[in-house]
Parts: structure tokens; sequence; C-alpha cells
């Protein structure tokens, strides 16, 4: 994706950018650990496509990866946070990696199955109902930073399937992605985009 534009109605969602726990395949839900140098670098190389774009709103996870990233990619100013944005809460399984899991509870899959002491997938699905009913209500563009499990929930309750369909949905960390409308149904877009391709920053007032 070179070039960016959004609509009336248009929602973009950008995954934090990389984490230690991202790199080593951990379940990160409510632990609060910072980007890696790598992260930083690839959020602010966001801001030059998300400059200009007449966003109506900005909001966020409440958890440091996903503020600093919206931080990095000079929409800080616009940054409201959301509790309804944060990861899928994991319970027992936070910190923890699939092939760990899968040694006590085989073929455990989190969008079927949810987690012990954490979340369901109902649960989850009833956050980002509420993200989705805020945004639709705003009416203009909005941009939501947050984290992949619970984006790849949303899209999937966008274009009105259960929230354990999520699971056909990859999305990797420091990415793009749009939520739109073919006439008055909810469409994707984009999705999972990296952005490439030289972006000149805007010249100075």
């Amino acid at each position: 994706m070179t070039n960016l534009s959004l609509g009336a109605g248009d929602v973009l969602l950008i995954r934090h950018g990389e984490t230690a726990w991202s790199l080593s395949g951990q379940h990160t839900g409510i632990t609060d650990i910072p980007l890696t140098p790598k992260g930083e670098q690839a959020a602010r190389a966001r801001a030059p496509y998300l400059h200009g774009l007449g966003l109506e709103c900005v909001l966020s996870s409440p958890l440091q990866r996903a503020r600093r990233t919206c931080e990095l990619a000079g929409l800080g100013e616009q940054m409201e946070t959301d509790a309804d944005l944060r990861e899928w809460e994991y319970g027992a399984y936070e910190g923890r990696t699939s092939a760990e899991i899968h040694l006590e509870a085989p073929g455990w899959l989190v969008f079927r199955d949810g987690c012990p002491g954490g979340e369901s997938p109902q649960q989850l699905g009833e956050r980002v109902d509420r993200v989705i009913a805020r945004v639709r209500h705003l009416g203009g563009p909005v941009a939501l930073f947050a984290h992949g499990h619970v984006l790849r929930v949303l899209v999937a309750r966008w274009i009105g399937l259960t929230p354990d369909q999520g699971s056909h949905f990859l999305l990797d960390t420091s990415t793009i992605s749009v939520l739109s409308h073919y006439g008055n149904l909810p469409a994707l877009k984009y999705w999972n985009a990296p952005l490439l391709g030289p972006v000149h920053p805007p010249e100075s007032e």
C-alpha cells in the first residue's frame, strides 16, 4: 500500500508494533510490555501515511504498546483510550505459547475455546460490538490502535460474522487495515497491509 485515503464511515485499524513477546509467540493480553526498537521504528514510519486523513477520532487500547504506536505514528494529540480495545484476556494462558498450551489442551483454539480464567469469544465479541457501535455513531473516519486478536474479532463482527470467525483473518504487527462499506453493506477495503514505497513528508507551513 503506497497511498491511503479514507471516506466517511471508514475505520482505519493499526496493529501495534513488534514486542519481545510477539517475537517469541507468547500470548500477550494484559501484560503491559513495551515495543522493541524495531517496533518503534515501524510506528514512526507510519506517520507520513497517516498525516492529513481528516480523522474525526483516534482511539487506542490503554496498553502501552498500542498507545506508543499511536504516539510515534503522529496521532498522539488526538488519542483517546478505550478499554474495550485492550487485547484478549488470556487468563491462565497469559505469557504462554500455543505449543506450550497444546501440551495440556490438545487442539485448543482461542477463537473457539477462550481461556480458563480469561475471556470467552463471546465476551470479547461484546467488547468489540461496543467499539463498532461507537465508531458508527461518529460517522467520520476513525483510527483504532489495538492488538492482533481483538482486531481479528472486530473485523469479523464488522461484516456480520461471529467472534470465532476472527480466526480466518491473519494479522501481523505494524500493519494497516481499513474497514469500509459496499453501498450500505459493511465491507473490508484493506487487510494486513504493510506500507510500502517512499512517501514524502508534508511540507511545513
